[in-house]
């Protein structure tokens, strides 16, 4: 079992550069979590996308509903006071330590793409890359 974050969802679901390994991560484990949060994020990603006329609103609809489906009850809440000491602890968003702390709360790596959450939180954020190659 891994958490993921909305980087990884959406290179899951959005065709793109990214896509090819982070279906390698899928069959390397299969059995994906994340925080609550992800939705949210997501949606908003979709919305990106829209904007910028790499998928039409339909396509949103079909990718946001096949990743909702993909997560049901596969969502976990996380402590405000874990959040708020991650972030004193870092220079990342309340966002970002949504997903650290739901990776630290359940004893299990968080997959992700994100920079920052790599650079402040080594032990428990892993790259795709090292994640493939463990």
């Amino acid at each position: 079992m891994i958490v993921v974050d909305t980087s990884i969802i959406a290179y899951y679901f959005i065709p793109g550069k990214y896509t090819e390994m982070v279906e390698k991560v899928f069959e390397k484990d299969s059995d994906w979590v994340t925080s609550r949060l992800w939705k949210f994020e997501f949606r908003n990603v979709l919305a990106g996308y829209i904007r910028k006329k790499l998928i039409t609103p339909i396509s949103a609809i079909r990718i946001g509903e096949e990743a909702e489906m993909k997560f049901h009850q596969k969502e976990f809440s996380v402590p405000l006071i874990k959040i708020i000491d991650l972030v004193g602890k870092s220079k990342c968003t309340a966002y970002d330590c949504e997903f650290v702390a739901c990776a630290e709360e359940l004893g299990i790596p968080l997959i992700t793409a994100d920079k920052e959450i790599l650079k402040h939180f080594p032990s428990t954020g892993k790259s795709i890359e090292d994640f493939l190659s463990s």
